[in-house]
């Protein structure tokens, strides 16, 4: 807890936690101004007394604490996501994409001896002559060289999955499936349109134009 800038004390309750952030008024012991010990109504920072029981300030508390826990569902539990297995084996193979160029880096700035050597254990001595910590080193991997091999194992692994599910062939084949709905999409609306001569003359210039600005758009 801090010193509150307006009266220099500390806002907690006689349990220790934080207290309301308002003052007392109460000058009938001399004790005006000084911070109000009840406790805070939950994602406030005030008590009920100090206007915590307002319908507005309850409601924003609520809202407070909704998001508190959201974020830390989110951060410790992650929530649950409306994804398809190829989806999301896409999604670990990028990710670990990531994670692998990232601990490359990592690898790359520590010094050559550092990576096959260093401090594996320290020890703090008191009650001794030589009172002090002890250091001890052994020829080992780097923690990070070991993570970044580690991470590199499950890249080849997840991409090995991701092509044994025929990944690759499914986005393939939607591209595909895709593209004869587009195209039998096309040949109705022209068919509708009754096209003059002229106008028809022009389809196979227009229409292959219009679709590669699409692609390139999606790309």
């Amino acid at each position: 807890m801090t010193a509150c800038a307006k009266c220099g004390k500390e806002h907690i309750t006689w349990r220790g936690g934080p207290s309301c952030t308002s003052h007392t008024k109460d000058s009938t012991r001399g004790e005006a101004g000084r911070p109000c010990g009840n406790g805070r109504v939950p994602g406030t920072k005030v008590c009920r007394f100090h206007g915590g029981n307002a319908a507005n300030v309850r409601a924003a508390g609520a809202r407070r604490l909704a998001e508190a826990e959201a974020t830390r569902q989110v951060v410790t539990l992650g929530l649950p996501v409306d994804i398809s297995p190829t989806e999301a084996l896409l999604q670990e193979v990028q990710w670990t994409a990531g994670h692998v160029h990232w601990l490359r880096s990592k690898v790359q700035d520590i010094d050559e001896e550092e990576l096959v050597w260093g401090a594996t254990s320290e020890s703090t001595k008191q009650a001794t002559q030589f009172p002090g910590t002890d250091s001890t080193s052994t020829a080992a991997p780097s923690i990070w060289y070991v993570l970044y091999a580690k991470e590199r194992q499950h890249l080849v692994a997840v991409c090995a999955a991701a092509l044994k599910a025929g990944v690759e062939e499914r986005r393939v084949r939607l591209a595909e499936s895709q593209g004869d709905l587009v195209a039998t999409a096309i040949r109705h609306i022209l068919d509708a349109l009754n096209l003059t001569p002229e106008q028809a003359a022009q389809v196979p210039r227009i229409v292959p134009e219009q679709l590669r600005l699409i692609a390139g758009g999606q790309a």
